[in-house]
């Protein structure tokens, strides 16, 4: 069987086949069907199945592009593994479905099976906890649903919030005012936030209280109304300092928790927050706890390989 796949422009078929044709190699490694690029044309030849699957993956991958998505390397290897599963039509939900659109024009949207999941949980509960390694996309994308429920006016404010563990330095030696000795643990929050909102829009809703980033010590004794609400590195609270958080939570609030079990730097014999809310809040209405892996890193390739190493040598 052949088959003619057109591309609008050189463009088009430079970001879907890659540069040097660097996704058309990985795609002709997992097909058996003869794969020739001319132009802004893509020829197939093979067997009916195999081409069925590659036109359904390279017309998901167009379909990625005139999204005003960047085509990645990740995006083409996650999208093979799932078009050889037989789950096209959740590879297309997933692409279709844009959280946001940053300040740059960047869609956002989830990247594998894990991170949709994850944004389903956080839109059907009142508190979500994200659980998974570095890479997984956990808080760029909380920070996201958090903008974008701002923005629809589901909330009046976003609260941003870390444990400050001390990793190897004491906050009294550190330079500055107590906000200037704090500021480095927070720095992925602010990151985030200037990514997606853009930093003027940030700095003027902080200036108005719209948007607060603070250490976890500054909940305490309070209520939040009206809030979307992220712990960031929850592996590092204690379980009263969880209990403490959770119960912070007032009406018209969502709840964001993130943390990885394997980083924890709380001191030897101190049980983490995160793994006891694990075990204590598994079965409450309202609550999800969901897992990602390193099959949901969406960072270099070798931070998967990483993570999985260390996953089975602390197995042995």
């Amino acid at each position: 069987m052949e088959r003619r796949i057109s591309f609008i422009d050189t463009k088009e078929a430079i970001a879907v086949l890659g540069k040097n044709d660097e996704h058309l190699s990985l795609i002709s490694q997992h097909f058996s069907s003869k794969i020739t690029a001319r132009g802004t044309e893509l020829m197939l030849d093979g067997e009916v199945s195999d081409i069925e699957q590659l036109t359904r993956l390279i017309n998901e991958l167009i379909y990625l592009y005139r999204e005003g998505d960047p085509v990645t390397y990740h995006d083409v290897r996650y999208s093979i593994s799932m078009i050889l599963q037989g789950q096209a039509d959740f590879l297309h939900h997933m692409f279709a479905d844009t959280v946001l659109v940053t300040a740059r024009g960047r869609h956002i949207k989830p990247k594998t099976v894990g991170q949709s999941q994850y944004l389903e949980a956080i839109r059907r509960n009142y508190i979500t906890f994200g659980i998974g390694p570095a890479g997984t996309g956990k808080t760029y994308l909380a920070v996201a649903m958090a903008a974008f429920s701002l923005k629809n006016k589901q909330v009046e404010r976003i609260i941003l919030t870390r444990p400050a563990v001390e990793a190897g330095e004491k906050l009294g030696f550190l330079p500055g005012d107590l906000q200037e000795k704090v500021d480095p643990y927070l720095r992925p929050l602010y990151d985030a936030m200037n990514d997606i909102m853009g930093t003027e829009t940030v700095q003027k809703y902080m200036s108005k209280n719209i948007i607060e980033v603070a250490p976890l010590a500054y909940m305490r004794g309070r209520t939040l109304e009206d809030s979307f609400i992220i712990l960031d590195e929850a592996q590092n609270t204690t379980a009263e300092q969880m209990k403490m958080f959770l119960t912070r939570m007032g009406f018209g609030s969502k709840m964001v928790i993130n943390g990885d079990i394997t980083q924890i730097d709380l001191p030897a014999g101190v049980k983490s927050g995160l793994k006891h809310a694990q075990a204590v809040l598994a079965e409450v209405p309202g609550i999800a706890l969901l897992t990602l892996n390193e099959s949901d890193v969406v960072r270099h390739e070798i931070v998967s390989r990483i993570i999985k190493a260390y996953a089975q040598y602390e197995k042995i």
